[in-house]
């Protein structure tokens, strides 16, 4: 959201400034033939490619859902404000201040990745003569609050507009009250009444939400606690809520921007099981996997921003692009390590290092067996904390799994809020591109260094190892030892020689074959890819190329039987976020 006044200079991205379940108002203010990746990781394209890009971390498993959004706000902070559409109220408790760490290392996990191979030698000699007789050692497979009373006067106010303040209390740095509103224009004048300098066109914006039946979440920046926090920048803030809908509110995001502005989000979803797309728009995987050539290595971030910009105006800003899809265990090549257990609870993943079970009846059943009443918070007990999984050497299945996704969109090419679903697919997916180098070397060094073979001397000390092989075969009975029994050591050296020849032949062969064509033909290739998935010229093209020259549980002692901790009546979200109780939030 770009702010009312403009004398005041914002270099935000218009949807982080705004949204929960994603949409806030900022107001006032390899090689062709691997069978696995096992490359080199040579660099990534993350987040910060894109200008003003919004990022979102969206857990979800069934209707709970942990909602993280990054504020990017640049403007004075006594303009600041954040209003996001929530399906219920969130009261104290549910709010928490989270870290701008947590979107790093997923961006970073997650990031587009370059991966670097090396081609062999081509001149090697494969010269197996005598050597096929021993036996071969089989390779393993890879393993893998403050809210202060409000007067008789403000209320009454309120309710001539039909908004009626929920809770607010004061969370850290921020003033924070949850609103519901009878109608959108009354919303609007109550905003802008309690000093929130909304844009114009708020009202529209804010009906669809309203009619839904859904509330809004405030924040203000306290200035006071801010200085005594020593904060000079905003940080991240983190909802825990129930919602039948799997949605990503967009639209008050775009209240400010140009109708036909690209905007950018990249969000984060966390799940138990398979890869998340959206139910009511495209989803399209970018393209991945390509070889490119070796010059683009210094130029790889400057490549995949032209990629994106290529596939997103092919696609007329109309879908959902998948960035990426992995369980949070491994990856091949790794942009970074995987998050650990303690990143991941920090990210809201409520079911990893904690007893999940717990907190999910705890969160539909309150003391003496009711139900509880919307925003009633039970008394406190310790959080009964689980041990980490360890993660296994070479991988180790956690149950997490990302789904990176990116979306460049306008306000007239996404009318509607990004709805999602869980799909069964679980293939892994990243958007990796590879750099294979050539080998150093030419056709006549080829030729010279094969020249320098002596196979007259590497055939008589391979003629010696068969004979004192054949003989071992026949005492031990290890079967026949092939075309290599009953010659005499006269006619293994000529077998020898020639096997020796031929692979000099064939080894010169192959590299001319590799050097002559196999390399331009293969240059000539990824130029044409990189042509493509860019829209770069191959005259741009050609220039380029010419200037470039876990955590481990603790096992119990002795085998005793460990002290059953006392039974934790807290809600889900106060176990996640590793909170006490606290008493019911101020109402309006």
């Amino acid at each position: 959201m770009s702010p009312a006044r403009s004398g005041i200079r914002r270099q935000t991205h218009p949807l982080v400034r705004a949204l929960l379940a994603a949409a806030s108002v900022a107001l006032g203010i390899a090689s062709p033939h691997a069978s696995a990746f096992c490359g080199f990781y040579a660099g990534k394209a993350d987040a910060s490619l894109f200008n003003e890009a919004s990022q979102v971390v969206l857990v979800r498993d069934g209707e709970r859902t942990v909602l993280s959004m990054l504020n990017d706000y640049s403007g004075p902070l006594n303009e600041f404000a954040l209003v996001v559409p929530t399906p219920t109220v969130l009261q104290q408790g549910q709010v928490r201040v989270a870290e701008k760490a947590t979107f790093e290392r997923l961006d970073a996990y997650s990031s587009p990745r370059l991966a670097e191979y090396h081609d062999s030698d081509p001149c090697r000699m494969n010269f197996w003569w005598g050597q096929n007789m021993y036996p071969r050692a089989v390779p393993a497979p890879m393993a893998a609050a403050a809210g202060a009373m409000r007067s008789e006067m403000a209320k009454s106010r309120d309710a001539a507009l039909g908004v009626t303040v929920e809770a607010a209390y004061t969370l850290e740095e921020y003033d924070i009250v949850s609103l519901s509103a009878k109608q959108s224009d009354g919303l609007e004048i109550w905003l802008r009444e309690n000093g929130y300098k909304i844009p114009k066109g708020a009202s529209a914006a804010l009906k669809p939400y309203i009619n839904m039946g859904m509330k809004f979440f405030v924040a203000k920046v306290n200035l006071k606690e801010q200085k005594r926090l020593g904060y000079s920048m905003l940080r991240p803030l983190q909802f825990a809520f129930e919602s039948e809908k799997f949605m990503l509110p967009m639209r008050l995001g775009m209240l400010n921007a140009p109708p036909n502005k690209p905007q950018d989000l990249i969000v984060y979803v966390l799940t138990k099981n398979g890869r998340v797309e959206s139910s009511n728009y495209r989803t399209v995987k970018l393209a991945a996997n390509e070889n490119l050539p070796p010059f683009i290595k210094p130029k790889f971030k400057e490549f995949y921003k032209a990629l994106y910009d290529t596939s997103t105006a092919r696609e007329d800003y109309k879908v959902v692009f998948t960035e990426y899809f992995w369980d949070m265990s491994w990856c091949d090549p790794c942009a970074a390590n995987p998050l650990s257990t303690e990143e991941l609870r920090k990210a809201g993943v409520f079911w990893v290092g904690g007893d999940e079970a717990g907190n999910f009846q705890q969160m539909q059943i309150a003391p003496g067996g009711q139900k509880p009443a919307q925003g009633a918070v039970a008394p406190s007990s310790p959080p009964r904390i689980l041990p980490g999984r360890p993660i296994p050497p070479g991988g180790g299945a956690q149950p997490v799994m990302l789904t990176r996704l990116h979306v460049r969109y306008t306000a007239n090419t996404f009318p509607e809020d990004l709805m999602f679903t869980q799909t069964k697919d679980k293939q892994n997916f990243q958007t990796r591109y590879v750099i294979q180098n050539p080998y150093a070397g030419s056709v006549a060094a080829c030729t010279a260094t094969t020249a320098k073979s002596d196979c007259d001397a590497m055939c008589r000390s391979r003629v010696t190892d068969v004979e004192r092989m054949v003989s071992e075969a026949k005492k031990n009975n290890w079967g026949s030892p092939g075309d290599y029994a009953g010659k005499s050591s006269n006619a293994l050296q000529t077998d020898c020689l020639k096997a020796c020849s031929e692979s000099k032949r064939s080894a010169i062969e192959t590299a001319t074959r590799y050097y002559e064509r196999e390399l331009p033909e293969r240059l000539a290739r990824e130029k044409q890819t990189l042509a493509k998935l860019t829209g770069w010229s191959l005259a741009e093209i050609d220039r380029m190329g010419a200037d470039s020259g876990n955590v481990t549980p603790v096992p119990a002692k002795g085998g005793d039987v460990q002290p059953v901790p006392p039974a934790d009546n807290r809600t889900w979200w106060q176990k996640l976020f590793g909170a006490a109780p606290v008493p019911h939030a101020a109402r309006g």
